[in-house]
């Protein structure tokens, strides 16, 4: 199959404008690091609520997890090398096989990645695994594969930005679009991406249970932006009569919708 050369300009315009949000984004956490003392008393704030809330306790969960160490290392795995390669195989899919699933996931993405950098820059937020007074331990440190080095010489990433879970609010995004643009009976079981997602942030200590929550609610936000943009109008000639002039009428184009 022979690729047209404008397709090949229209990928490349998109994996452009991929790595520049992406530059932007790295950019943005590392200009939003550095608040390392109102990082730590966000965190204990968070920690006091999640406790008044009667949430799950982050340290429990650990502790379940600590009883299998194989099962660490996956987890850790999973949070290290899972992410990102996802995310960009899930765009990729949608951009040769279901393209208008793919500009709407991509504006979903940009929405939320935008938002939660606008919330690590009013309110940096030590992750659970540096509350070690708690008992919280970094697996990914104790057990690898380490994804993160020590906080004050990490050049790469900016560790006070817990909430939101990006790892969470990508892994439901990614769920959706796939359960939205296939058409198989066991497509909802892209879920389980999103589920253990979850499991493994809180296992690992680098998330609290109240920043999926937090991503989620964006995540609703982004989605309702981006409905809000449907439907358009397509205007198509329609003939009134025999040797009538064309006149206009609108048809709506809906959003991409989940298949029945």
């Amino acid at each position: 199959m022979t690729v047209a050369p404008s397709r090949w300009l229209s990928a490349l315009r998109e994996l452009g404008l991929v790595a520049v949000l992406f530059l932007i984004y790295k950019v943005g956490r590392l200009a939003a690091n550095g608040h390392v003392s109102e990082a730590f008393s966000n965190a204990r704030a968070v920690w006091d609520l999640e406790h008044r809330l009667h949430l799950p306790g982050e340290l429990s969960f650990q502790h379940r997890l600590l009883t299998w160490h194989w099962l660490v290392e996956v987890a850790n795995s999973y949070y290290a090398y899972v992410h990102f390669p996802a995310t960009i195989a899930c765009l990729i899919w949608l951009y040769v096989y279901r393209p208008a699933h793919y500009r709407w996931t991509r504006n979903i993405l940009v929405l939320l990645t935008g938002t939660a950098l606008l919330v690590h820059f009013v309110m940096p937020l030590a992750p659970p695994r540096m509350l070690t007074d708690t008992g919280m331990l970094d697996l990914g440190r104790l057990y690898g594969p380490a994804v993160y080095g020590a906080p004050e010489t990490d050049q790469l990433s900016n560790q006070y930005a817990a909430m939101p879970s990006l790892h969470v609010g990508w892994a439901v995004v990614v769920a959706v679009a796939l359960i939205a643009a296939t058409s198989g009976r066991w497509r909802g079981l892209w879920l389980a991406h999103p589920v253990v997602t979850l499991l493994v942030v809180v296992g690992t200590g680098n998330h609290y249970w109240l920043d999926a929550i937090a991503a989620v609610g964006l995540l609703g936000v982004a989605y309702w932006v981006v409905r809000a943009q449907y439907p358009v109008a397509v205007r198509v000639p329609e003939l009134v009569g025999v040797g009538a002039v064309p006149r206009q009428r609108v048809l709506p184009v809906e959003e991409p919708a989940l298949r029945g």
